[in-house]
């Protein structure tokens, strides 16, 4: 997996995939979902739509499921994708050209009042 990235998001993929591991709620969600939020939190649009979900809530709901714990810490005004990245130190790279980069509220107000 790592072997095909840019090697300055190899370190992101293994912390993202490493936080995640240790708060999986079984064996799949630690060896096979928590590697592919990893790969997917490096793509470049919100992480539910990388993940393929239709909406916040339906990611929301597949942390809930896989990650209950990490999803039971998480603030309720930050986005996954944010929340995921504060959490080892780093900043996405979707989120490395972001003018809101402390917050991570303007693509959600404007998804909000569209």
């Amino acid at each position: 997996m790592t072997a095909i990235m840019p090697p300055e998001h190899v370190k992101m993929y293994e912390d993202v995939k490493t936080l995640l591991s240790a708060y999986a709620v079984n064996y799949y969600a630690k060896t096979v979902l928590a590697p592919l939020v990893a790969q997917k939190s490096l793509l470049m649009d919100h992480l539910y739509e990388d993940m393929g979900f239709h909406s916040r809530t339906e990611m929301g709901a597949f942390m809930k499921k896989n990650f209950p714990e990490l999803a039971a810490e998480k603030p309720k005004d930050k986005l996954w994708k944010k929340y995921i990245y504060d959490r080892v130190n780093a900043i996405a790279p979707a989120c490395a050209t972001c003018d809101d980069q402390l917050t991570c509220f303007k693509c959600m107000v404007k998804e909000l009042t569209a």
